[in-house]
Formats: C-alpha cells, structure tokens, sequence
C-alpha cells in the first residue's frame, strides 16, 4: 500500500471535506471512497475501510451537538432501534452481495433525493416551528428509519440524504436537529457494520486511521457551522450536495 505524501494528503483532504458535507447534508463519501481506490483497494475494501472514519466523525458531531444542546437525547433511543436493526441486514448484505450492486443503489438514492428538493422541499426542510413527532406516533418513521439502516449499512455514501428524509420528511425535525440525530443513527449501526467487516478482516486500519483525522476536524468544524447557520442556506446546501452526489453517482465508473 503506498503512503506517499500525496496519498496521505489526499486522504487527510478529503476526508477534511468529507466530514463537514456529512454533518451538514450527507455524500462525503462520494470523496473519500475514490480516494480510498485511488491507493488500489478494490471496492468492497474502500466500502469497509471507509467506515473507520465515518465512525469516528459521527462521535466528533454527536459530542459537538450534545454539548451546543443541539440533540434531542430523549428520542435517540426510539430513533435508533429500527435503524439499528436495519444497519444489521444491511451490513451483512453487503459482505455478501456482489460489488455491482453498490453504484445502481447509489444511483438510485441520490437521484431520488434530488427529485424530492425539486418536487417537494419542505419534505425535508420543515417550516421554522413545525412540532416534530414522536416515533410512536408516526409509524412511516419506524420504516423510513429501518429502510435507511439498511442502506446505511450496506453502502456509506448517500446515507445522510436518506436519514434526513426519514427524521425531516416523517418526523419534521428541523435540519440541524436532524443532522444531530441523523449522526447518532449513523454512529450506532456505522458500529455494526464495523463489527461485521472486522470480522470479515475487509478493513485496512492505517489508511482508514489517516482518513478518520481528516473527517473528525471536518465534523467538528461544521457542527459550529450549523448551529451558527440561518436556516435557508442550511437547505440551500443540502440541495447542492444532493446534486453533487448524484452527479457523483452518475459519473463514477
């Protein structure tokens, strides 16, 4: 495996960059995937490594909107068991299922979030006020947050535009409480998905280590980012880096 300088500054860069598109939206692994290959690991390798920093971004973000008051701890247990249980079934799918699934659910994720912000943004942007639900009271958000643990755990990349959909869209979070629960969610089945790929030794540890320094800067950086936001360029940012990452999607070989 070659740690040159570019490859090293390669990793910390993107992975910088990574970690703040995360917090703030989701897609950043349609950076840090790449360059994961770009070092010569096959696919399934880079998806598997890949979640070493995620990992550790998401405990970077969660403490960061913690300590800012900014998550909502009484509902991250309701929240989390169906993504859990999803991210389990996702995980173990993508050990097993061939690599040529990865790009067309992608594919699919991304154009579909794009076309929710162009049909219908206040899905996933709720007007300033809105009273959120519980996940008792709203059933479709026990599916929705199931359906994105399973992808979360099969695939990384998109996984954030799929988890706001689900707590924005079905629960009516405002975005930067989402982005708070949406990285609890992703912090604790990102953890299943380690285990699974630890167990199946798919993980090389010192580029995904080299990766992680970058996504916890990023991450902590951009939770002082959202809490200090206005709320319009907090969607406006959503709908470019949805863009982006179907664009990505399109255009990945």
């Amino acid at each position: 495996m070659d740690y040159s300088l570019f490859t090293v500054t390669l990793l910390i860069g993107t992975g910088f960059i990574a970690g703040i598109i995360n917090t703030l939206a989701g897609g950043g692994s349609n950076l840090t995937l790449p360059a994961l290959m770009v070092m010569g690991m096959p696919a399934d390798i880079a998806n598997a490594t890949n979640r070493v920093g995620v990992f550790l971004q998401n405990v970077s973000a969660t403490v960061g909107f913690r300590k800012a008051k900014k998550l909502d701890t009484v509902d991250i247990l309701p929240v989390m068991i169906p993504s859990l249980l999803g991210g389990v079934v996702g995980a173990f799918a993508a050990s097993y299922a061939p690599e040529t699934w990865l790009k067309p659910l992608l594919l699919t994720a991304m154009i579909g979030m794009t076309v929710i912000m162009i049909v219908r943004p206040t899905l996933i942007a709720p007007p300033e006020g809105t009273v959120p639900f519980k996940v008792t009271e709203k059933p479709s958000a026990w599916i929705a947050l199931f359906i994105a643990g399973i992808y979360g755990g099969f695939v990384q990349a998109g996984v954030g535009f799929i988890l706001i959909a689900a707590l924005a869209g079905t629960l009516r979070y405002d975005l930067v409480r989402t982005n708070a629960l949406k990285m609890v969610c992703t912090l604790g089945f990102t953890a299943l998905a380690l285990g699974v790929f630890i167990w199946n030794d798919q993980i090389l540890w010192v580029p995904g280590l080299i990766l992680a320094s970058g996504t916890m800067l990023g991450s902590y950086l951009a939770v002082k980012m959202a809490i200090k936001a206005n709320p319009n360029h907090l969607k406006w940012f959503l709908f470019i880096m949805t863009v982006c990452g179907s664009a990505a999607a399109l255009l990945t070989d």
